[in-house]
């Protein structure tokens, strides 16, 4: 039989018989191996022990000097780590048994002793010293890693009571370890709503007795020894033995006190005007849609006023920003002042502002508030020792008879707003069907168009394209707006489709490609991580002669990394001219250029050259994302956009997101990215800056 490694083995008997009985049992060893050192007295044993390291000690309890346990912790003293076996007489067995609780592996009993006991004794003691100091290195492992963590740990028995503490559930809690071993779980760590102020039910304790794994409701506050209070979030599990049987839990929370915070705040500015304090686009459309559902259900009505301050950028240019940034919150806080209790204002940007009436008995109701807002506009208003009057026009539209939908009502009230402008303005102007846009007013924008770029009248605004996995902001689409001298700000989609149609797109593209590329290049200088910054090609800037040429040229200027530039191209345009679109799609990669299919499903493509072109992501149309929570068909068309998108290896990214459920579906359907509403409205690059750095 083949023989373990041998272990060394130091014999400590002043008894020269007795050594001789040891060593003859260790001639035959079977398949034991054991080399066998003897010394006669302690301090002998002391000396070696220091000198070189043994396995184990065979240790005699009846020494004479020093006698019974005094000897074990002079072994102990010089060789801490090593296996002791102990040598004993019948009359010292309760010394030898003693022993055993301060580390002593074993005992023998002289005159009893056989020599394969002996062999196995010894085996036996060296392996259990290499089972304690293993055991000892995972329990200390364990115990760093929980000290370093960042979460708070708290382990219970099965009733509850308190058996284990990390530091960081110690400065949480106010309780040391040594203090609250023992303790119930409730007593130590009170957790209560905090709204109610009502404890909330031992997490502990139900997962021991329901053997699941469990959470604290979302608004848990934690209230410590010294009277602190912390919100948390938790995960609590059961901790079970062999046999699956729960013999305690554990939990595992964190201080959720400044994420909440941070959470409250981001939720505030993403739902609020950041000048004015007014809510803003997103939360105004959220409003008026359950205004809408309200008066269907009540068959009232509802009014939208959109207000526009005559002559605001004059006062703007002419008296400086912080004048016009102080009159605009002065113009806001009277609007809001006239307010009844259920009606909002909002602003929009600029110096535009939106009010929603509800609960209208009559058109003249609107007519009414409408003539109220006029006045108390118009009064004086007082901001830096300066006298200033500003007027405003405004714009009505009405729920049921303008339209059924707030994007509807929106458009119609600002149609209205125009008109109310003609007509002298400081007044106001119902929508109806005989105010849309003519002729006449067509050219007029063209007019203002092909001044609108020496006058400085445009700028970008930034929505950001949020990571669906992590919630971080990956990049940005830059939008174009525009401010009239005398309509204000102009829609896109009314001067949009005219400078496609007059060519005036083509130096308002370069214009927007350059000053996005430059944003993007100073956000990169600043050192904030935005991503990508997307621009919108049209159909006319594609076919353009030199439309790589303007590329090129603009990224030189700008100094961007192409790689930080995306181009984003409905599906007609891509598909007009298959083979030429490849060719410049190539050139623009291999610079390496983003390639992004705009307003995908919405237009004609073939899924052959889809897979030929070199792109990087596809965004699903708002008009399918919009329907997501209407019939069963909506989900099942995006789902499918998804799948197609990342079968082609393409990140799929989904626009006007405007509701949690929709948010919620397109997670679950793995979408990459986002972006709409319910995140940011677009924003000038100042304030995305500090979206970006807020996340």
């Amino acid at each position: 039989m083949k023989k373990r490694p041998a272990k060394t083995t130091l014999l400590v008997e002043d008894d020269d018989k007795e050594a001789d009985l040891i060593h003859e049992m260790f001639k035959d060893q079977g398949s034991y191996a054991f080399e066998l050192t003897h010394v006669k007295s302690m301090s002998e044993a002391e000396k070696i022990l220091d000198a070189r390291s043994f396995d184990i000690v065979l240790l005699d309890l009846g020494l004479a000097d020093p006698p019974g346990l005094e000897a074990v912790r002079r072994v102990r003293k010089v060789a801490p780590r090593i296996s002791i076996v102990l040598l004993s007489s019948p009359d010292d067995e309760p010394i030898a048994v003693q022993a055993l609780q301060e580390g002593v592996q074993d005992y023998l009993i002289k005159d009893q002793i056989e020599p394969r006991e002996l062999m196995r004794s010894l085996l036996n003691a060296s392996d259990r010293k290499v089972i304690e100091e293993t055991l000892f290195g995972e329990k200390e492992r364990a115990q760093i890693t929980l000290d370093c963590i960042g979460d708070a740990v708290i382990c219970t028995d099965n009733l509850s009571n308190i058996t284990f503490l990390n530091r960081v559930a110690e400065r949480l809690t106010g309780w040391q370890m040594k203090d609250v071993i023992g303790r119930p779980m409730a007593e130590a760590c009170r957790i209560v709503d905090a709204t109610t102020r009502q404890d909330i039910l031992d997490p502990m304790l139900l997962a021991i007795t329901e053997n699941r794994k469990g959470q604290l409701p979302l608004n848990s506050l934690l209230i410590a020894r010294d009277g602190r209070e912390f919100f948390v979030e938790d995960s609590v599990a059961p901790i079970r033995n062999r046999e699956k049987l729960v013999t305690g839990a554990v939990i595992v929370f964190r201080d959720a006190s400044s994420a909440r915070a941070l959470e409250r705040k981001l939720i505030h500015t993403a739902q609020h005007d950041s000048l004015t304090g007014l809510p803003n686009r997103a939360l105004l459309n959220d409003r008026v849609n359950q205004a809408i559902a309200l008066a269907q259900r009540l068959k009232g009505q509802i009014a939208v006023l959109f207000l526009d301050l005559d002559g605001f950028k004059h006062i703007n240019d002419s008296l400086g920003h912080l004048i016009g940034d102080k009159l605009l919150q002065s113009v806001a806080k009277r609007l809001h002042d006239c307010m009844r209790t259920p009606d909002t204002v909002s602003r929009q940007g600029g110096d535009e502002f939106v009010v929603l009436l509800q609960q209208l008995k009559n058109p003249e109701d609107a007519a009414i508030t409408a003539r109220r807002l006029l006045r108390a506009v118009a009064q004086r208003h007082s901001i830096e020792g300066q006298d200033i009057y500003v007027t405003t026009s405004i714009g009505i539209s009405l729920y049921p008879s303008d339209g059924k939908d707030a994007d509807t009502l929106f458009k119609n009230a600002d149609t209205a707003m125009y008109q109310a402008k003609r007509n002298g303005r400081q007044t106001f102007q119902f929508f109806g069907p005989g105010i849309n846009l003519d002729a006449d007013e067509r050219y007029s924008i063209e007019q203002g168009l092909r001044r609108a770029l020496e006058r400085h009248e445009f700028a970008l605004h930034y929505q950001p394209k949020i990571d669906l996995n992590s919630g971080a902001i990956t990049g940005a689409e830059a939008l174009l707006r525009w401010t009239h001298p005398t309509l204000g700000m102009v829609s896109p989609e009314q001067f949009i489709p005219v400078a496609e149609e007059s060519g005036l797109i083509l130096p308002i593209g370069a214009w927007v490609l350059h000053e996005a590329c430059s944003q993007a290049q100073a956000w990169a200088d600043a050192g904030l991580k935005v991503g990508t910054t997307a621009v919108n090609v049209s159909a006319v800037q594609f076919r353009a002669d030199d439309f790589l040429d303007g590329m090129v040229e603009g990224l030189g200027d700008s100094g961007l990394d192409p790689q930080f530039l995306e181009l984003e191209m409905t599906e007609s345009v891509l598909m007009r001219n298959p083979k030429l679109t490849g060719h410049i799609l190539s050139s623009l990669r291999n610079k390496g250029v983003r390639i992004s299919v705009d307003d995908f499903g919405t237009g004609y493509s073939s899924l052959s050259y889809l897979q030929q072109f070199p792109l990087d992501s596809l965004k699903i149309d708002q008009s399918f994302v919009r329907r997501i929570g209407g019939t069963p068909d909506g989900k099942t068309v995006v789902s499918a956009i998804i799948n197609l998108g990342q079968s082609l290896q393409l990140r799929v990214i989904a626009e006007g997101v405007e509701k949690l459920e929709d948010l919620v579906f397109l997670k679950t359907q793995d979408c990459d990215e986002a972006q709409g509403y319910y995140f940011s409205y677009p924003v000038p690059a100042e304030q995305f800056a500090c979206l970006v750095q807020a996340q």
